[in-house]
């Protein structure tokens, strides 16, 4: 069964406040039943992953790719303004759409992936990037 490697950075290196960087083991890693899988999937099955861990725990912080609905962006993630499960198919819709729009990038293996149903091959070790982009601030 292939796996991935999932890591968070920014423009300016790793993220630390992401949840594949928080993680103990220095990233998320998930399962597929096929080698060859498409960039939707793949961000498909994070988001699922985060979702359903925070459901699960109900922290006080989500820390996932996507601000759910009705949260604060805080320090560490994004804090709801009413404790409530969060739906991992509007978290995903979300996540295609910022895709979509250059919200973030996807390497594979540090090259770069294109639309959302490109196809990759994953192999022994394969890592995953989400490279967020950050807006620049004017004064």
């Amino acid at each position: 069964m292939p796996s991935i490697t999932i890591r968070d950075e920014t423009l300016g290196g790793v993220a630390p406040d992401t949840p594949a960087t928080g993680r103990a083991d220095g990233g998320l890693v998930i399962d597929f039943l096929t080698e060859r899988v498409t960039i939707r999937e793949i961000i498909r099955s994070r988001v699922y992953q985060e979702v359903e861990d925070y459901n699960r725990r109900k922290p006080e912080t989500f820390r996932g790719l996507v601000e759910p609905t009705d949260a604060e962006a805080t320090l560490n993630g994004y804090r709801l303004r009413r404790p409530r499960e969060i739906d991992w198919k509007k978290q995903f819709e979300a996540a295609c759409e910022s895709y979509a729009r250059n919200g973030f990038l996807i390497l594979v293996d540090e090259r770069q992936a294109g639309g959302l149903d490109e196809e990759v091959t994953l192999g022994a070790g394969t890592e995953v990037t989400f490279l967020r982009m950050v807006p620049l601030v004017g004064g």
